[in-house]
């Protein structure tokens, strides 16, 4: 799922806060620290303000909100992934258990589970095994 298919349903400002927000920063930035912050933003769908706030307000791994929430998204589509693969493999099983011969779905199958491992192996290695 590309990162535009996933933020294309967030919002771009911060939620509004009870009593507003009192603190008032100015920036100035060269025009290549402008470029760099735009593009950044863009990427992730939010405004400039609300990308170096979330930035400077994450936890120690830099992240931004939308950043890990996009994360997320693509755990749970890998876990989602994973469930309909182990449904496959437990029909196969069943049906060789019945005395019918195993043909080429299980190397089907077995491929599409080195994938999602493979996937599953790239993103803790890129993201948890990083920090």
């Amino acid at each position: 799922m590309s990162d535009n298919a996933r933020t294309a349903n967030t919002r771009r400002r911060r939620a509004n806060v009870a009593g507003g927000r009192a603190g008032d920063h100015r920036v100035k930035t060269s025009a290549e620290e402008e470029a760099a912050l735009l593009l950044r933003a863009r990427a992730l769908n939010v405004t400039i303000p609300r990308l170096m706030v979330e930035s400077a307000l994450a936890e120690n791994d830099g992240k931004t909100a939308v950043q890990r929430r996009d994360e997320l998204t693509e755990l749970f589509h890998i876990r989602r992934l994973l469930a309909s693969v182990s449904n496959n493999v437990n029909q196969i099983a069943r049906a060789v258990n019945a005395g019918h011969g195993v043909d080429g779905e299980l190397k089907h199958t077995l491929a599409a589970v080195d994938r999602v491992c493979g996937s599953l192996d790239e993103y803790m290695n890129a993201s948890v095994v990083a920090r």
